[in-house]
């Protein structure tokens, strides 16, 4: 009884241990193997029990029949020197083993293993998340209850979804409601935070997140070109050029195809995975970094010295771009976990935060580059609020921009986001590079033509 209740105790009570696992797929999917390996736990749990119970059972059923016969003539019964004997033995020894056996807990195993990794498990916090993030999904992406729990999502791969349809609706509808007991406090935040075309801006997102962006007139589109590129005959790439297409003309937005290989990705994710660590911003008004629900990720830096293949790319990086990356952040390896996104948002400082890279020393961010390192099954888009484009992922591309204008002045067409993910694993990895080190170089020739 007592590990009944211990089982019972550790099976609804929450870790103090708070992980935020639902803002990282690629942590999520550590908890997969830790409930296969509780199930299989659980399994040789079942098996000791029921191989206890067996020779209980099969105790009972000898002594049944032996009691049966022996009562039909108890004297005559225990006349029998043996018989007698026996039955002081099985009183006095075997009841008393079968006792033991009884009292025996099967159960420790299988409980200890379940305390240790009841450690290790979400917590409310991700619970919480992870139903803000199905609210978000259905918003941005216009969905509704039945469309999630029915499976009718881009994803053959959905488990037992059609039952789900009320504990969906319920789970959102209890979220909504603690979302509005609160909702006057949090507007009051969001008023001093947001700009004041924050709802149009958002509504904006959403439709580009949809694919309900802005068409290109046939002309515009006429001008934009895919083309084998050796940033102007550098060396390691004019018998060997890559594969650039235009993405955007104003401003110019260019990816990058087949330019990380497989095995460097895989090797990227390898060396990043133990590091994720929520992605914070920057609190404009303390100036710290925090946590925000607009930016639903986890994220790991990796520098250059840390193994050959980081090394590698930001070398590729360079080489293709033309600017310097001895002065760039190191290289930010970010995984998207359940509906995961970060909301428009600018790379560069602009001019109210001019302290916003002051303690790196090396200026403001004058380009990004965005390298996607999975496939997304659905959502996930990289879109341009300002100017209406979106950029999907595509495993092994690359996408680049400049966020500052030659004159240094910051491009504001720039501001960009993550769009939810829908369906799937989002990685990528981003690279920052900054003024300084650019003065003597050419920059790549994306807005010579702007």
């Amino acid at each position: 009884m007592s590990s009944c209740c211990c089982l019972l105790i550790l099976l609804f009570s929450c870790s103090s241990a708070h992980n935020d696992f639902y803002t990282s797929i690629g942590h999520m999917t550590d908890l997969l193997f830790t409930e296969k390996d509780l199930v299989t736990s659980l399994k040789d749990y079942i098996r000791a029990e029921e191989s206890k119970l067996e020779q209980i059972k099969k105790w009972a059923d000898k002594l049944d029949v032996l009691s049966a016969a022996a009562t039909q003539d108890p004297e005559g019964f225990l006349g029998h020197p043996v018989n007698a004997f026996k039955l002081m033995k099985r009183l006095n020894t075997e009841w008393g083993e079968l006792e033991s056996l009884v009292l025996t807990d099967m159960s420790d195993v299988f409980i200890s293993n379940l305390t240790i990794q009841r450690q290790h498990f979400p917590n409310d916090d991700d619970q919480t998340g992870a139903a803000k993030a199905l609210m978000r999904l259905l918003d941005t992406y216009k969905l509704d209850t039945n469309t999630i729990s029915t499976g009718q999502l881009p994803d053959p791969t959905h488990q037992r979804a059609n039952g789900n349809l009320k504990y969906f609706e319920y789970q959102l509808a209890k979220q909504q409601k603690a979302e509005e007991r609160g909702e006057e406090e949090e507007e009051a935040k969001q008023k001093k935070s947001q700009p004041d075309d924050y709802l149009p801006e958002r509504k904006k997102y959403e439709q580009l997140c949809r694919g309900e962006g802005l068409r290109m007139t046939p002309r515009r589109q006429s001008r934009l070109f895919c083309r084998y590129y050796d940033n102007h005959r550098h060396p390691k790439y004019v018998i060997a050029p890559v594969k650039q297409e235009d993405e955007w003309d104003r401003p110019r937005i260019v990816r990058y195809h087949d330019i990380v290989s497989d095995k460097e990705m895989e090797k990227v994710k390898e060396l990043a995975k133990p590091r994720l660590r929520r992605a914070t911003v920057h609190d404009p008004q303390t100036g710290k970094l925090t946590t925000a629900h607009y930016r639903v990720s986890k994220s790991a830096w990796l520098g250059a010295f840390e193994h050959p293949v980081v090394d590698k790319i930001n070398q590729r990086i360079e080489d293709i771009t033309g600017l310097d990356v001895t002065t760039a952040e190191d290289l930010q390896v970010a995984n998207y976990g359940v509906g995961g996104q970060y909301e428009p948002h600018f790379d560069f400082g602009r001019k109210d935060e001019p302290d916003a890279f002051e303690e790196l020393g090396t200026g403001n961010r004058i380009a990004t580059w965005l390298l996607y390192m999975s496939d997304v099954q659905a959502g996930g888009a990289t879109v341009f609020t300002d100017v209406g484009a979106a950029v999907w992922p595509k495993k092994g591309t690359a996408v680049f921009w400049y966020n500052l204008y030659p004159s240094g002045e910051g491009d504001y067409r720039t501001r960009h986001a993550a769009c939810p993910v829908l369906v799937g694993n989002k990685w990528v990895s981003n690279k920052w590079i900054h003024e300084r080190g650019q003065e003597f170089r050419r920059r790549c020739s994306l807005q010579e033509t702007d």
